[in-house]
C-alpha cells in the first residue's frame, strides 16, 4: 500500500473504523495493538497517522518536529532514531510506504 502525507492523516485514531498508523523514514507502520499509547488522548496521540521521523530521532513533542526532515540532525539523533525503527520493526507489522 502506499499512502500520500494526507491520506496517512485519515489514520490517527479518531475514527475506530480504521487502524492507527505511524510512519518512520516513510515506512508506515500499523500501531494498533499501541491503541493506549497511540490513540485520542494518549500520551503518543501526536504521532498517529504522521511522519514521525524527525521527532522520534529528537525525541520530540514539539508539532514543528512531527515530520520526515532529516535535515541537520546530529549522527546521536540519527542513532537514536535506527533505535526507534528497531523497536518499530519488531513490535508493528509494516503495511506500506509513503508515497514521494
Amino acid at each position: 500500500m502506499e499512502l500520500t502525507l494526507q491520506q496517512l492523516r485519515g489514520f490517527d485514531g479518531s475514527d475506530d473504523s480504521k487502524p492507527v498508523y505511524v510512519a518512520i523514514r516513510g515506512t508506515i507502520y500499523d500501531v494498533s495493538s499501541g491503541k493506549g499509547f497511540y490513540g485520542p488522548g494518549c500520551s503518543y496521540a501526536v504521532f498517529a497517522g504522521r511522519e514521525t521521523s524527525r521527532a522520534l530521532a529528537k525525541m520530540s513533542k514539539e508539532e514543528g518536529d512531527i515530520c520526515g526532515n532529516l535535515e541537520g540532525l546530529s549522527e546521536k539523533e540519527l542513532g537514536v532514531l535506527a533505535d526507534w525503527e528497531k523497536k518499530f520493526q519488531a513490535k508493528y507489522p509494516v503495511v506500506g510506504r509513503l508515497a514521494s
